[in-house]
């Protein structure tokens, strides 16, 4: 039962996220070279909007190649055969200012490896093994076009995912577990 006072709740403005894990979000199968979509209001997302898919097939199939390169590129670096790169990337957007931030950042085997400074759209590098991916990445001008992204693409791109995962964001009740049934099996022995 709700008490009085529930029903004056006040409801205060959201910080949005959007972030891909690459290395635990999503799921893109090398074979079909398609990422899975995974929740109904992606589908109805992409179905409005099938250009969206053909920017995650691409980079389905673009991410594969760049990892292994990068991880082979690395393993040379730190003279190591076991290794784990991980990215994260994606922004961040209060819904009340209207602020949005950016971000972009690797790590290697499980510390900080490099990260892209949206101001100048320059890369960092924290460790001397990460200064040569810093040359090249600060060079290459495909990559700076691209990380133009995290400023003006996914801001809107996320304004958009809200738009369409409201009712799932905003979903309310209790979480219950499935009802679950045992059958009990009780025996006496004959002495």
């Amino acid at each position: 039962m709700l008490n009085s006072k529930a029903e004056n709740l006040l409801f205060l403005p959201v910080k949005h996220s959007l972030m891909f894990f690459v290395t635990s979000v999503g799921y893109c199968d090398s074979n079909i070279r398609r990422p899975e979509l995974r929740r109904d209001w992606m589908r109805t997302f992409i179905k409005d909007d099938p250009q969206h898919l053909e920017w995650y097939v691409n980079k389905c199939i673009e991410n594969q190649h760049f990892f292994r390169a990068t991880i082979d590129n690395l393993m040379n670096r730190f003279n190591q055969s076991v290794h784990i790169l991980q990215q994260m990337s994606g922004c961040e957007w209060d819904d009340e200012t209207g602020e949005s931030r950016g971000f972009n950042q690797y790590g290697y085997d499980g510390e900080d490896f490099i990260a892209l400074d949206l101001q100048t759209l320059t890369w960092i590098a924290p460790k001397p093994q990460a200064f040569i991916t810093k040359l090249r990445w600060d060079a290459d001008k495909a990559r700076r076009d691209d990380n133009k992204y995290f400023i003006h693409l996914y801001p809107d791109w996320l304004k958009k995912y809200v738009q369409y995962a409201r009712s799932f964001l905003q979903r309310t009740g209790r979480i219950t577990q499935p009802e679950i049934h045992t059958n009990v099996i009780l025996g006496h022995e004959n002495v």
